[in-house]
């Protein structure tokens, strides 16, 4: 395994803990997925926390799973360290024997470890091999896609996946190159975007390889082809009152969590209905106000946090919310029926400030921040 490369701060750990504890503080055995161990930073501080929760812990990276081993050997009887992609969660549960879970928690992207390892390709300022896997064992590298990729595919994946502008101007420069030489470097790759940028447009937003390199990224390993999948199947496996946070990094990741939560937040049944229909209601709630940001003192303390956007949802019990979505339909009819004439002076009814809440199932429901 060698010696750990790369410096670890999990994000936004607190709030990461504050939002799982309720689900995993519960009495008896509790279940908690780390849907992306990497070095356990996370893991650690829930294991901590909740002597009596048992942790599943998937990572793709072998190096990171390694690390995570070790630095989780204390919790050795109440661990299991799958290599797996996020996606792979059912079958992971189904081998294990756990048929739900009461904690979820996602950290997409890039890991600290993947980052400060040269040889791994990641990083645009440090010249290594095109690499780019976060599982080295399997899958196509970066070098791969660059060199064999036609034009227009390039084109589209770091203008889809990289949000680049200048997408068409880049890829006709990685062809000019290839025809060449076989590009093999980080650096080389680097040095021909920034010549594809106008000047102007390189002296705002980073480094101007930034996006061509999370482009190749996401398209190497899958990134949001498996997460498009793994978030509704982990929503799926969480038990009532179970909750699922998750740290996205870029816009195309926070889409993502944000339309797999509105699926389940909001009530499918019609508006009109004095009573939620059976299967109609909403399955789960928001536990924040859209997303979390992080504050100042995070990225202070961690600059790599700066990017981070939080979601947090935590499920219901079907029969619970159906029946307060019943309670506020018959308030709405009481409070109507008091401006009718003959019926008395808005004043004289039940007191607005009494009825159940509204709420569940809107970007305005959650604890807060």
């Amino acid at each position: 395994m060698g010696e750990l490369r790369g410096t670890h701060v999990p994000v936004l750990l607190e709030r990461c803990l504050e939002l799982l504890a309720p689900a995993l503080g519960r009495p008896g055995r509790t279940v908690h997925v780390d849907a992306t161990l990497g070095l356990a930073g996370h893991a650690e501080a829930v294991l901590t926390a909740h002597p009596d929760t048992v942790l599943i812990g998937l990572d793709r990276d072998t190096e990171a799973l390694a690390h995570a081993r070790v630095r989780l050997a204390r919790f050795a009887d109440r661990i299991h360290l799958e290599h797996a992609v996020y996606d792979e969660l059912p079958d992971v549960l189904d081998r294990l024997g756990y048929p739900a879970i009461d904690g979820v928690l996602f950290d997409l992207g890039v890991s600290s470890l993947q980052l400060d390892a040269p040889d791994r390709g990641f990083a645009y300022a440090q010249d290594a091999p095109l690499d780019m896997r976060m599982d080295q064992t399997r899958g196509v590298t970066a070098e791969e896609v660059v060199n064999t990729y036609s034009h227009p595919d390039l084109a589209r994946l770091l203008r889809v996946y990289g949000e680049e502008k200048f997408a068409g101007k880049i890829a006709s420069a990685i062809i000019r190159e290839r025809e060449r030489a076989r590009i093999t470097s980080s650096a080389r790759l680097a040095e021909l975007v920034r010549e594809s940028i106008p000047a102007p447009a390189r002296r705002t937003g980073g480094h101007p390889a930034k996006r061509t390199f999370q482009a190749l990224r996401i398209e190497v390993n899958r990134e949001l082809a498996a997460l498009e999948t793994a978030l509704p199947a982990a929503l799926d496996k969480l038990t009532v009152g179970g909750r699922m946070v998750v740290l996205s990094y870029h816009s195309l990741e926070d889409r993502l969590t944000k339309h797999a939560l509105a699926d389940r937040v909001r009530s499918k049944g019609p508006v009109d209905l004095p009573v939620e229909l059976p299967g109609s209601g909403p399955t789960f709630r928001l536990l924040s106000r859209g997303a979390e940001l992080p504050g100042e003192a995070e990225v202070a303390a961690n600059p790599r946090a700066a990017s981070v956007r939080l979601r947090a949802a935590e499920r219901l019990d079907p029969e619970a919310a159906r029946q307060g979505r019943t309670d506020r339909e018959r308030y709405r009819r009481r409070v109507k029926a008091m401006h009718q004439p003959g019926t008395g002076s808005p004043g004289s009814g039940t007191d607005p400030a009494s009825a159940p809440g509204d709420g569940i199932g809107t970007d305005e429901e959650g604890e807060g921040t």
